[in-house]
């Protein structure tokens, strides 16, 4: 099946992309971007082995993007996105894909096509103050999957609202299924608060229903985060809730999180805190804490970094 999709894939973009010879005149905008982000990271895991220190890569990254004109109201869009280790010495994980994808936009949406995140995992839009970092909330929730051999269509902004989905070929497994309706702007830019919910059935192993809520009030952003999950055999039913705040003061932003997850055999529980410092105009230094508890394996984690990150 991943051989047919590969496929698929092929010859959809070459019927995309030759249109656009017909009308190379019109516009088109190409990106190259990346982040760099390395941090001195102290780590815990209460397995007996004691405080390791080592120099940490938090998914710095380099990609490609762009767009090509076929009309005024309609473009071919494409992503090549890696993940870089910066750390790594062996050549053998230095890269390793993220979201990468070709597709269409117009008025009618977006339709894409390829290895993307799914429409529960963009659900979060700037909810996770933590992302890549130990207080993820990828280390306690489930449902952060990016996903091969995806189809995935984003509605036109209908108001405030907007629709998305992902259809997800899976090999010997059911097909994935995730859905979202979102209102607002989820980085808070263009309206005062953001709301969603969204469902994945059948996506990386689980279902999940998942509902997610951002505003401010002046200067200060405050989240909430609320999931139900379980495997898709009706096993690990777990349900939790995670909340957060960020306050910017000069170039300094501080930002505060916590989450916690239900099991039938114990929680799973982890806050954080940090401070992040806005030192060029792309480029921040920042330090945090993540403590996790684990009761599921008695153990109490705690890892702590300073950094950098420089995009561009």
């Amino acid at each position: 099946m991943r051989k047919i999709m590969n496929g698929v894939i092929v010859m959809m973009g070459c019927g995309l992309v030759m249109p656009a010879t017909a009308v190379a005149d019109q516009p088109t905008w190409f990106q190259l971007y990346g982040r760099a982000n390395l941090g001195w990271q102290a780590s815990d895991r209460d397995d007996g082995a004691g405080t390791d220190t080592s120099l940490t890569n938090y998914a710095s990254r380099i990609g490609a993007k762009g767009a090509v004109a076929l009309s005024e109201t309609t473009e071919i869009i494409y992503q090549m996105e890696w993940e870089v280790d910066l750390t790594d010495l062996t050549d053998s994980h230095v890269f390793s894909p993220r979201n990468q994808y070709l597709g269409i936009k117009g008025n009618f949406g977006e339709f894409s096509v390829g290895r993307r995140d799914t429409a529960v995992k963009m659900l979060q839009g700037a909810f996770d103050l933590f992302g890549d970092y130990e207080g993820d909330l990828k280390h306690i929730f489930a449902g952060k999957s990016r996903m091969n051999d995806t189809f995935n269509y984003f509605s036109p902004m209908l108001g405030q609202f907007q629709v998305a989905a992902s259809y997800t070929l899976e090999n010997n497994a059911d097909n994935g299924v995730s859905v979202t309706v979102t209102y607002g702007d989820s980085k808070l830019k263009n309206s005062d608060y953001y709301v969603g919910v969204g469902v994945d059935d059948a996506v990386n192993g689980k279902n999940i229903v998942r509902a997610v809520a951002l505003t401010h009030f002046g200067t200060t952003q405050v989240g909430v985060l609320w999931q139900d999950q379980e495997n898709v055999d009706g096993s690990g039913q777990a349900d939790g809730f995670a909340l957060n705040l960020a306050q910017p003061w000069r170039e300094l932003k501080f930002l505060v999180q916590y989450q916690q997850l239900d099991f039938s055999n114990g929680k799973r529980s982890s806050w954080s805190g940090g401070v992040d410092y806005q030192w060029l105009d792309n480029t921040k230094l920042y330090a945090w804490y993540t403590q996790r508890d684990l009761d599921h394996i008695e153990a109490q984690q705690e890892f702590a970094s300073i950094g950098i990150e420089h995009r561009f």
